[in-house]
């Protein structure tokens, strides 16, 4: 069943047809990697006319996209380390999904850096948040967009963040907060697939042979197409199809915890990592009543696994130790419910070294565009930049193809489900449900009010919606990128046996 039509649906009924039309054909644009980097080349590609396939080998979201903190931020650490560029075009970014493509799934969340963490610190997280104010005024979209830094009192300090110590004031900026990165990727392929792409998960390139493209299919068998450009947009695998590219991946972790073991808190806590004048420690609050705890910035060395990585015990202890310089009642390992890490595929300079050392942290987050015959491989960046990234590729696509439109659509694209906040507002539907669904909150609604996990808030028409219209092919699909229960190991058990029963009585 796959119930009422939406613009986009990723059904499996969608999945086959594409899947046989593709086969033996030949397209301008095919896609490889389903991440944030790969659905916005596809929706830029597909929304200015050119034919597109994406390819993923695995699901949506499946690699480095889904272990960010979920922020949209405005380049705060660009600032400190002097790339002002960079800076503004993460705020400028931001303003875009804030106003006009994704306002459904970015929220503004104040940062408060206290004054238990020295003053020293606060003041110092003042001039930058003032800094970043006056970026943020010198973009489009920008100066509305957020509240502006300022001090506050201790007593707001025990309202926002009520595991603080008690007694001193501090620092509040504010920046962009996605309610899930995985949401925003889905979102975008199924816009994509509106705007006429093909997108195909379970299906792995295994050659690029001139403008032949070889993918092996996860339910079996293989096919072949033809493209006029591969754009590889395969993150920390991107060496796989370019193997001249220089990247050093670099670990990124974060701890969960109970919200309620910090009071639950409705600020992100902002603390220093010990010696470091850029890198903070933040204690990210998320809806559903669990924090985010992260990050580490670790480099790592050797082949990039196809299995996803997890924190050392040197991070996890980082990551406590760092936090609890500034709580009343320190966390504990015991406090820990749950972790994830992802690999950031950082660029290495040309003019680096051939090792990449201990300096991940210092490596800037610019991104590379590198072409190889008809392979155009796009790797670097951040998340909150994957727009630009991606119109900066289809344009060297349409210079190339010589067709398709030369100007993007995408900064004011909305994608599905997206509507101005005042529309949002007016939706027949619970206000969680709106938040990751916009528009269509009331179609997985409609679907089932009965929770997956007793205590949480996701529910089995999420589940549903996810396999209908969403491209999940199995249960981890669902638990572990349509909704992310899975970052609880405890109650991804009890929420399996659910989502067994929802993909028997769908598929």
């Amino acid at each position: 069943m796959t119930g009422p039509l939406l613009p986009g649906s990723l059904s499996a009924e969608r999945r086959a047809r594409d899947l046989a039309a593709v086969a033996g054909s030949s397209v301008d644009v095919v896609v490889v990697g389903g991440g944030v980097t790969g659905t916005g080349v596809a929706l830029d590609a597909a929304s200015r006319g050119l034919s597109v396939v994406l390819l993923e080998r695995a699901d949506l979201a499946s690699g480095t996209s889904r272990w960010s903190s979920k922020l949209v931020h405005g380049g705060l650490r660009y600032l400190a380390h002097g790339e002002i560029g960079l800076a503004r075009e993460s705020a400028r970014e931001r303003a875009v999904l804030m106003g006009a493509t994704a306002p459904h799934l970015v929220r503004p969340l104040p940062f408060l850096v206290p004054d238990a963490a020295g003053r020293d610190v606060s003041a110092l997280a003042a001039a930058g948040g003032r800094l970043g104010d006056a970026v943020r005024f010198s973009v489009p979209g920008g100066r509305g967009s957020l509240p502006a830094t300022r001090r506050v009192s201790a007593a707001d300090v025990a309202r926002l963040t009520p595991a603080v110590r008690p007694g001193g004031g501090g620092v509040v900026f504010w920046d962009g907060q996605l309610v899930d990165d995985a949401r925003l990727v889905v979102a975008l392929a199924r816009t994509a697939a509106q705007y006429g792409a093909r997108v195909l998960t379970g299906a792995a390139v295994t050659a690029v042979d001139g403008a032949d493209v070889h993918v092996s299919l996860a339910d079996g068998g293989s096919i072949s197409l033809r493209a006029g450009v591969v754009v590889n947009a395969a993150g920390v695998w991107a060496q796989t199809l370019a193997p001249g590219v220089r990247l050093v991946p670099s670990r990124g972790s974060h701890l969960v915890v109970r919200g309620s073991r910090l009071g639950d808190p409705t600020a992100a806590l902002t603390v220093p990592l010990p010696g470091s004048r850029s890198r903070y420690v933040f204690a990210l609050p998320q809806p559903g009543g669990l924090v985010y705890l992260g990050l580490t910035d670790e480099p790592v060395e050797g082949p990039v696994p196809d299995d996803d990585p997890s924190p050392s015990k040197e991070e996890i202890a980082q990551l406590l130790e760092t936090v609890n310089q500034v709580l009343a009642d320190p966390l504990t390992r015991a406090d820990v419910v749950g972790s994830y890490a992802g690999l950031r595929p950082l660029v290495l300079p040309a003019s680096a070294g051939t090792g990449p050392g201990d300096a991940t942290a210092d490596l800037s987050r610019k991104h590379l565009l590198s072409w190889d015959g008809p392979v155009l491989t796009v790797v670097g960046g951040k998340l909150t930049t994957y727009r630009a990234m991606a119109q900066e590729a289809v344009d060297a696509v349409v210079a190339r193809l010589g067709r398709g439109a030369r100007r993007a659509l995408t900064a004011r694209l909305p994608l599905v489900g997206a509507a101005p906040r005042s529309a949002l507002a007016k939706v027949d539907a619970p206000a969680r449900l709106v938040a990751r669904y916009g528009t269509e909150a009331p179609v997985v609604a409609a679907l089932g009010s009965e929770p997956v996990v007793e205590g949480r808030p996701e529910t089995v028409g999420e589940l549903r919606f996810g396999l209908r219209h969403e491209g999940a092919r199995t249960v981890s699909d669902l638990l572990d990128r349509r909704t992310r229960i899975g970052l609880v190991p405890a109650d991804r058990v009890h929420a399996a046996l659910v989502a067994e029963r929802v993909w028997a009585t769908e598929s």
